[in-house]
């Protein structure tokens, strides 16, 4: 694997620090830098006398281009490294690099166009608008980046192709199955040509046969050069990584192993 920069709403290139990088989830050749790093990331709350350590020195690499999956159960720890990874929240201590920039210790502007531009999110709930259609859930992010609208429609069909839904996009959520609602909030994901693709518990909400459709896809997705991170508490689900870290009390218990 090799190193990545960003990329923006508006094209597949962008900007990294002073140098200019090729996206989404690659790099120049000969480079070897992580796309994530955590470096020793603690993070604590107070909700009363006591402490409450969340994450334990974390520290943690994915390279561009790397499929992960992190498993735990509930109170492990594996829902705050999220919000972390995910520039939802920032640590207590420790550093976060997303393509060569820190991001640990940025204020809520910063965070909120790291956000925007180089993280495509999809959670366990779809979180799509019933009263549009799959194609105009897809441009939301590029609205509010804004995106003139014909390079919108253009996008935003491009990225339900790419998720093997171009023969529904004028079809509103109620007229898709499960699986296929996912694959939408996937290309919403998508449309902004993120570095990163942070998938929280997928599968979560969708039967066995559509969640094994919605791995297929994110698998397809990683062939094409997509970094992946995968979080969930079902193991069946973690294997379909090519790599596996488990998550407990705060930090990761092993060295992970090959997933498929």
């Amino acid at each position: 694997m090799s190193s990545d920069g960003c990329s923006s709403p508006s094209g597949p290139r962008a900007a990294v620090g002073d140098r200019v990088v090729p996206g989404p989830g690659r790099a120049p050749a000969g480079t070897r830098q992580p796309l994530v790093r955590f470096d020793s990331v603690w993070k604590t709350y107070r909700t009363g006398a006591e402490p409450v350590h969340a994450l334990r020195g974390v520290s943690v690499s994915v390279m561009p281009g790397e499929y992960i999956s992190i498993i735990g159960p509930s109170g492990s720890g594996k829902s705050t490294f999220m919000h972390i990874l995910g520039c939802l929240d920032t640590p207590t201590s420790g550093r976060y690099s997303l393509a060569g920039t820190d991001v640990s210790s940025m204020g809520e502007v910063e965070l909120a166009e790291v956000r925007n531009r180089r993280i495509g999110f999809v959670f366990q709930q779809f979180h799509l608008l019933a009263r549009l259609s799959a194609w105009r859930n897809v441009e939301l992010p590029l609205i509010y980046a804004g995106v003139p609208r014909h390079e919108r429609r253009v996008r935003a069909m491009a990225a339900l192709e790419q998720v093997g839904l171009a023969n529904r996009v004028e079809h509103r959520p109620n007229q898709l199955s499960g699986g296929q609602q996912q694959r939408v909030a996937v290309a919403r994901a998508l449309v902004t040509e993120p570095d990163l693709l942070l998938a929280d518990e997928p599968t979560g909400n969708l039967d066995s046969r559509s969640s094994a459709d919605v791995l297929a896809m994110l698998d397809e997705l990683h062939r094409s050069g997509r970094t992946i991170v995968l979080i969930t508490h079902e193991p069946d689900v973690a294997q379909a990584a090519e790599r596996v870290k488990r998550f407990r009390d705060g930090r990761f218990i092993d060295d992970g192993g090959e997933g498929r």
